[in-house]
């Protein structure tokens, strides 16, 4: 990074219309009903300047964090910051984005911009497929997984790590305030509701990805935040370069494999991972994922007759799961739901095929009290 960026950063991120921006972010979704927002609102311009001004004179102070549990897509507490924390992280994340985004290898893919995990997927299907042609049938996978990432990255490492490749003082301090704040929380980690936190984090395991891609030369590497996937050609290879994987995540990263999800196995065998089981000529959905929709498929009459969920929700879960389904060979299973539950159907929109309710026939079954009785169960 040239040194004049460098030493401009912190102009950057409390430039008028980037904070500006930022704050715009806050307020998308339901951001804006969120009483601080609202209260924020009330004299956003004015607020706007002070904390801006806060930034400037270097007075800015962190509020400290909401915690509250989150069940999807497993049971996590989550560390939130305040509103006007947020607007702050904001900012210094649109700026980070375009110092370390260069700097992160192709195969990374999680909170980059253009990526994620159709993207990673779709990778993983290619080097899949690549790695059976040139190795054949002795190839191996390596599926890897930080113990409790979030929660164990070492923060005096990470303050190294950005210590490096940021000069500007001020950008550093202010970095720095935020970080150490979560010592109210715990001695190690970053909260999961930062909004920096998902940048830090892939900062900190880029120092794996360049490990594996250029000191270790692994062809085959690809990362999803705290899992990577390495494909090698023999179960010996597979072995050493767990060793070596290990060693390095311990004693430079401070952190830890997870021993229960961290596995070598025959690329036969398919690859399961971010939703998907993968294999060198198709993939299909996990069974978690199928049993998931078909519970909350069985729940959907009796919540909507009961005024506890709108149909246009439903439709909502529905086609956002019918999104992740088509990413896989999914159509059989599709059916499947169709068939067994005939309040649903498909209709056309545009160049795609969507979930529709037909709520004559919730209402025609729901005046049975069998059928209501039957859908009687926790929606989750």
């Amino acid at each position: 990074m040239p040194k004049k960026l460098s030493d401009e950063l912190f102009d950057k991120i409390i430039d008028e219309d980037n904070i500006c921006e930022a704050y715009k972010k806050c307020l998308k979704g339901d951001g804006k009903y969120n009483p601080e927002a609202m209260k924020f609102a009330l004299d956003e311009v004015c607020n706007l300047m002070e904390l801006r001004q806060s930034l400037i004179d270097e007075t800015y102070e962190f509020e400290g964090y909401i915690r509250f549990p989150v069940f999807e897509p497993k049971e996590r507490i989550v560390d939130a910051p305040h509103f006007q924390d947020k607007i702050v992280q904001l900012a210094i994340n649109n700026v980070l984005k375009e110092v370390y985004n260069p700097c992160f290898i192709f195969d990374s893919y999680a909170c980059i911009d253009e990526k994620g995990t159709h993207k990673c997927v779709d990778r993983l299907s290619y080097f899949m497929r690549k790695a059976k042609w040139e190795y054949g049938d002795g190839t191996y996978v390596i599926k890897g997984d930080i113990k409790k990432f979030f929660y164990s990255i070492d923060r005096d490492v990470l303050k190294v790590l950005l210590s490096k490749k940021i000069k500007c003082k001020k950008t550093l301090r202010l970095l720095f305030k935020i970080i150490d704040s979560a010592n109210v929380i715990d001695l190690l980690g970053m909260p999961l509701g930062n909004t920096i936190s998902q940048i830090c984090a892939n900062i900190c395991m880029n120092e794996l990805d360049q490990f594996c891609k250029r000191k270790l030369g692994l062809k085959y590497y690809a990362r999803y935040m705290d899992d990577f996937f390495i494909i090698v050609e023999s179960k010996d290879k597979a072995n050493r370069v767990l060793k070596l994987v290990k060693e390095f995540v311990e004693e430079e990263l401070h952190l830890k494999l997870n021993k229960d999800k961290t596995k070598i196995f025959p690329l036969a065998q398919g690859l399961n991972a971010i939703g998907y089981k993968i294999y060198s000529t198709h993939r299909l959905l996990r069974n978690d994922s199928k049993k998931k929709i078909k519970r909350k498929v069985k729940a959907m009459p009796h919540l909507i007759l009961e005024g506890k969920l709108t149909v246009e929700k439903a439709e909502q879960i529905l086609n956002s799961w019918k999104g992740h389904a088509e990413h896989a060979n999914s159509y059989n299973f599709i059916q499947c739901l169709l068939n067994k539950y005939d309040f649903l159907y498909l209709v056309k929109k545009k160049n795609k095929t969507v979930f529709k309710i037909n709520v004559s026939k919730l209402e025609k079954e729901g005046d049975s009290n069998d059928f209501l009785q039957e859908q009687k169960m926790a929606y989750v």
